[in-house]
């Protein structure tokens, strides 16, 4: 049986970064190649080194909602609401706390903008919301709402843009595709002159993404599920590199679920939509992935178990333990690696 304390490393606190490096490409990079099992220590903007013309990277253009809200009873109180899925034009589950606050027919009111009715509790504590607005209810959540930093970091963010990909796009996330918040325009545009092609893919980030796994046997444990979307640009460019036996790299987990939820056995991918609650940890066999480029993760996580899938439970946790001598930084501001 694989074990959830499997994944388990040892991380000094004083490892999770708490603020973003600048310039985002000044990041550290470690680099482990599967083939000749070696490692390599670099800045983020060293991977033109590890890419050549006709190579392929996929980025999740996803956008992160500036989704935590403040709301107050009719005697003050506060409540903090985040926004997870919407439903309808104005319908939404949402986390809510504190929960005794949020009874189902509470209204709650933001300002003379916002309002909102607790419909429902959902199975996992979360909340059905109706909200009342009056205007476009994405231009009031950009000037009411904060963004939803991972509860791990206790800095203030100073610029919203720095929880955000360069190549952003379709808003819709709980949270960022982190492996791509080291990517700069020069970058991505001294890779295009050097040959490499990008595809674009959305998937919309839930807080799912930063749950425990409760259960001790991982195959036993239900992931949630989250929306995306390939169109036929994209699903075209992908499948051309496929057919040419050209380097496919995903960036990011998010990337890396996407591709493997619509592949085919080939690697070949389909334009199309839907919710995805693919959960990948080893072994598995990647159909269309054949490089990763990705942040690192929290001990036991479902994102851990998945980069463990692309080399080896062994081998992940060795690389972690590589990472923490050398003092890299962790999680959703922290370094990255890269698996070739």
């Amino acid at each position: 049986m694989l074990s959830t304390k499997d994944f388990y490393y040892d991380l000094p606190e004083e490892l999770i970064a708490q603020t973003p490096k600048e310039p985002r490409d000044s990041s550290r990079l470690l680099v482990y190649d599967r083939k000749t099992d070696t490692v390599e220590h670099k800045i983020f903007k060293d991977v033109l080194e590890y890419f050549h013309k006709g190579d392929l990277i996929v980025v999740n253009d996803t956008k992160v909602l500036p989704a935590r809200l403040f709301f107050y009873t009719s005697h003050g109180g506060k409540v903090e609401v985040l926004l997870l899925k919407r439903l309808n034009l104005t319908d939404w589950e949402v986390l809510v706390k504190p929960g005794k606050k949020a009874r189902e027919g509470v209204k709650l009111v933001a300002n003379e903008e916002l309002s909102l009715e607790v419909l429902s509790r959902t199975d996992d504590g979360g909340r059905i919301v109706r909200f009342i607005f009056d205007g476009v209810f994405e231009d009031i959540i950009s000037r009411l709402g904060e963004m939803p930093l991972p509860p791990y970091i206790h800095e203030k963010l100073k610029d919203k843009d720095r929880y955000q990909t360069v190549y952003c796009k379709t808003e819709g996330s709980a949270a960022a595709p982190t492996a791509g918040l080291h990517f700069t325009p020069e970058l991505i545009a001294a890779l295009k002159e050097k040959g490499v092609e990008f595809a674009r893919v959305l998937l919309h980030v839930g807080l799912g993404t930063f749950r425990p796994v409760k259960v001790d046997d991982v195959t036993k444990h239900k992931m949630h599920t989250e929306f995306y979307k390939i169109d036929e640009e994209n699903a075209e460019k992908i499948n051309r590199a496929k057919r040419e036996g050209r380097r496919v790299i995903a960036v990011g987990t998010t990337s890396v679920r996407t591709l493997e939820t619509v592949a085919d056995e080939s690697g070949l991918v389909t334009a199309c939509s839907g919710n995805t609650s693919i959960f990948i940890y080893p072994p598995y066999k990647f159909k269309c992935v054949d490089a990763l480029i990705t942040n690192f993760h929290l001990p036991e996580s479902t994102l851990v178990m998945l980069v463990a899938a692309f080399t080896s439970r062994e081998k992940i946790l060795s690389l972690y333990e590589t990472a923490v001598k050398e003092k890299y930084r962790f999680f959703s501001f922290g370094d990255a690696m890269l698996i070739l």
